[in-house]
């Protein structure tokens, strides 16, 4: 039971992830790194995306 509600959270967390990342003023080539990312490394990438990256792509893929 918990672990099917950590992989749903997980699922719903990288879609809301990728979203934010494409809407984001960054390069194409910037914008799909930066998913392919997030979606190889699970949770991980989510909280270094979420705690850090996040604010930083645009200055990182400009």
């Amino acid at each position: 039971m918990i672990g099917t509600i950590l992989y749903v959270a997980g699922i719903v967390l990288a879609i809301l992830a990728c979203v934010d990342i494409w809407k984001k003023p960054i390069s194409m080539v910037g914008k799909i790194v930066s998913i392919v990312l997030v979606l190889i490394t699970s949770w991980i990438g989510l909280l270094v995306y979420y705690l850090y990256a996040k604010d930083h792509l645009v200055d990182w893929f400009k």
